[in-house]
């Protein structure tokens, strides 16, 4: 049985929050936060917290979970942890200590049905030393453990990604997409003040977040830009400091919806205060909630490669399947080439007749229908960029 953590035990940290609805209720100073853009749905019953550490122990596990538990408390969701003791030591020390009052006795990933009663699973930091890529090195997830998370993807399920969840699994490219994008991470200066910039303000974990957010903590860098495989959230101004070698397009948070399911990365979250921080935590909280499918908007995190997918994969049998198929692929490369320059109202234009056209060309009714909301939540996406002026 697992030692189940209800909205009646463990409420800790309660100071954050407890000020946290008031926050989420409230804009930050000045206009320069985003705006919100979600639409609600069923609430959130339970999640799956994942802190088991089998490399690097990173200090703000702890204080995670227990934010997350203390979520749970307010908004009426249960947290389960799985965060046991292990003795795998190295250069770090002689091992992790888990959280042994909070882990449940045995390993959740037994299978897809059994991961089934959570509504997300959030992999906060389970650091497995695997960056060295050395097949042999014990992993996070063994193959049993990994098809499970599998299987709970492909039906649907929501998965987080917490700062190091990018250092983890290292020797599985499927769990490398899944987290990352394909990012991994590679390497970090010391902690300093930094700037990030939202650049999906009408995604839902965005709301209240500030355009600008001047923050102290600890910056990864990746050994790939993600861009183009996810849906960009939040990147990080390198020009605000020491130590940043992705350049000018550093991204930090992001999403995606992957193999039926939906991620959410933050790559922030190191520095202890992060985890009493409202503006933080309800970024998160949305975020989780985005993955459960329990919020929605902002474009749902849809990205150009998405929908052009869904065209190079429509039925083009006939002279009239191809002139479908060309009409729209033209078009969305019209808007995206719009949208990378920076006019989101142009690709919007383009966009708003190119959902209609792919219900009157596409004469399956399925692919049309799938094609158009895609292509919705593109014109989603591009209106909230538009309306933000970025």
């Amino acid at each position: 049985m697992s030692k189940r953590t209800s909205a009646t035990r463990c409420a800790v940290a309660g100071t954050a929050t407890a000020t946290l609805t008031l926050t989420l209720g409230l804009a930050a100073a000045g206009s320069a936060t985003a705006a919100p853009g979600a639409t609600a749905g069923e609430e959130l019953d339970e999640i799956l917290v994942v802190g088991k550490t089998l490399g690097f122990r990173h200090s703000h596990i702890d204080d995670t979970t227990h934010a997350l538990i203390d979520l749970g408390a307010e908004h009426g969701f249960d947290v389960d942890v799985w965060d046991p003791p292990n003795s795998s030591g190295g250069w770090w020390g002689p091992g992790s200590p888990g959280q042994p009052d909070l882990t449940m006795d045995s390993t959740p990933f037994t299978s897809a049905q059994d991961l089934a009663q959570y509504d997300s699973i959030v992999f906060v930091s389970p650091v497995d030393n695997t960056n060295n890529l050395d097949p042999d090195q014990p992993r996070l997830l063994d193959d049993a453990e990994l098809a499970a998370l599998q299987g709970f993807v492909h039906d649907g399920g929501g998965v987080v990604g917490i700062h190091a969840a990018t250092d983890t699994m290292h020797t599985s490219s499927w769990f490398t997409q899944l987290i990352g994008g394909g990012a991994r991470f590679a390497g970090h200066p010391q902690q300093q003040t930094a700037t990030m910039r939202v650049e999906s303000p009408a995604h839902p974990s965005m709301e209240g977040v500030p355009l600008e957010w001047e923050r102290w903590d600890e910056w990864y860098n990746y050994t790939l830009n993600p861009r183009g495989d996810v849906h960009v959230l939040m990147t990080l101004d390198e020009s605000t400091y020491q130590g940043g070698t992705m350049g000018e397009d550093h991204p930090i948070a992001w999403c995606q919806n992957f193999e039926g399911g939906r991620s959410w990365h933050q790559g922030a979250g190191h520095v202890e205060d992060s985890w009493a921080d409202p503006t933080f935590l309800g970024s998160v909280l949305r975020g989780i909630q985005w993955t459960a499918g329990t919020v929605s908007g902002g474009g749902d995190c849809v990205t150009w490669s998405e929908v052009d997918t869904l065209v190079e994969e429509l039925p083009s049998d006939t002279a009239r399947d191809r002139v479908a198929v060309n009409q729209l692929e033209r078009r969305l490369d019209n808007a995206q080439e719009a949208a990378n320059a920076g006019d989101a109202s142009k690709a919007v234009r383009i966009l708003r007749p190119t959902a209609a056209l792919a219900g009157a060309l596409v004469r399956d009714d399925e692919a049309a229908a799938t094609l158009q909301a895609k292509v919705t939540d593109l014109i989603e996406w591009q209106q909230g960029l538009a309306d933000a002026d970025l």
